[in-house]
């Protein structure tokens, strides 16, 4: 899930918007303005409505933000890099690339999601109270009382045991401190998310027939999302498994055909992709040092007429934002690297020199090949620290807020605590 709208850096970690996060805005402040609270506070002008919609809608967007800095944090601490939380049509995001190494660092990230929305449910409900006992605007208390209880049931639906929800990293970590296989925790949590999104989506089908249009179409989104996220993460889990101990080495294209920096956009299609099927080509120095890449799609989005001018250290992806690896590394920890990179590819660098290229082409070949059923899964080493905290959370948090104008869990919300990993694993917070 990518950011259209960038808020900046909270603790080192990137914050973005997406645009349709805008429809949970609507909905919110459209549902409480000119329905929830017109029925509990009547008498009042439409603009008061409208503006304790809009500061609602503003504090329930920092919560379900809070929900997943709360993850960000606690899963760097425990060394897995962080590399932005993204608000969305469902909620929110936090983009995680590696997993927690131990049954207990997997329980931390995933559960302190729900945590952080149970003291904030606490927090409401205390400024509620406040309001109240000085003799504030009934309105005002009441605005408080409802993101109380919205916090309180996105912490609820959070902890359901099923991936990707926090509840399903919960799951996932006691299976894997109980049965030592991470892999066989991982799939177990997610068939379990699988068959509560199947549920949802049954149940939302039933409130569509019955008259609750918008609830249930509500329910049916949420669920087709976490049936979605959940198999995803299912074949990601057994693709990492099947990879598991592979280097890039073993997988990449050697001895790449390379290009200059200055050399022209027609000079390159001249000599080398007239005469070689190839979709990508690095740019190396007078040293031989690497220096950007250039693939295909860069080149035809050149207009035709400027490519005798255009040097291709224009058009290049530069060197920082190409994923690369050593040769003895492993594979799954460069896909992480490799997930949400501009181009798809990454170089294999041996002291700044370019030795090879890792493309789509050579990561789908090296899947196909392996049989995903004849590697050993991953299991818990021996002497690894599962206490005292004998269990773990998510990949990556994020958040499904429901319908956030009504009171019960189809509103409240979910929080899926985990990736669509690297390859951008998602929560439903």
């Amino acid at each position: 899930m990518r950011s259209s709208i960038s808020l900046g850096r909270i603790g080192g970690v990137p914050v973005g918007l997406n645009l349709s996060v805008l429809v949970i805005v609507v909905i919110l402040v459209v549902g409480l303005a000119f329905g929830r609270f017109p029925i509990a506070f009547p008498g009042l002008p439409l603009a008061a409505y409208v503006l304790a919609a809009l500061v609602s809608a503003v504090l329930f967007l920092a919560s379900l933000l809070a929900h997943e800095l709360a993850h960000a944090i606690v899963a760097r601490r425990h060394g897995v890099e962080v590399t932005g939380i993204t608000l969305w049509l469902l909620g929110g995001v936090a983009q995680l690339r590696g997993e927690p190494r131990s049954p207990g660092a997997d329980l931390k990230i995933a559960g302190v999601g729900p945590l952080t929305s149970v003291v904030l449910g606490g927090f409401f409900a205390l400024v509620t109270w406040g309001v109240s006992a000085v003799g504030g605007p009934a309105l005002v208390s009441g605005m408080f009382g409802y993101l109380a209880v919205v916090n309180v049931l996105l912490a609820v639906f959070n902890l359901i045991p099923a991936a990707p929800l926090d509840g399903g990293r919960v799951l996932r970590a006691f299976l894997w401190a109980r049965w030592g296989d991470r892999l066989r925790a991982a799939v177990a949590a997610a068939r379990a998310g699988r068959v509560f999104g199947y549920t949802l989506i049954i149940l939302g089908f039933l409130n569509l027939v019955s008259g609750l249009g918008f609830q249930g179409l509500w329910l049916a989104l949420i669920g087709l999302f976490l049936v979605n996220a959940a198999s995803a993460e299912e074949q990601q889990t057994q693709i990492d498994a099947a990879l598991h101990g592979i280097k890039v080495a073993e997988v990449m294209s050697r001895h790449p055909i390379t290009a200059q920096p200055d050399e022209t956009v027609a000079g390159l299609i001249d000599r080398l992709v007239l005469r070689h099927h190839l979709s990508t080509y690095p740019l190396v120095d007078d040293d031989g040092r690497f220096a950007g890449l250039v693939t295909l799609g860069r080149i035809r989005a050149v207009d035709p007429a400027r490519r005798e001018a255009t040097p291709l250290r224009e058009i290049a992806c530069p060197p920082p934002d190409v994923p690369s690896a050593r040769p003895d590394d492993l594979l799954t920890e460069l896909l992480q690297r490799m997930s949400g990179s501009t181009d798809g590819r990454a170089v294999v660098l041996d002291d700044g020199r370019i030795v090879g290229l890792v493309t789509p082409s050579d990561i789908s070949r090296t899947i196909q090949t392996v049989d995903l059923r004849a590697r050993e899964p991953y299991r818990t080493p021996r002497g690894a620290d599962l206490a005292p905290h004998p269990l773990g959370g998510p990949s990556a948090g994020g958040s499904l807020p429901g319908d956030p104008t009504s009171g019960g869990p189809s509103s409240g919300g979910p929080s899926s605590g985990g990736t669509v990993r690297s390859t951008d694993r998602r929560d439903a917070a």
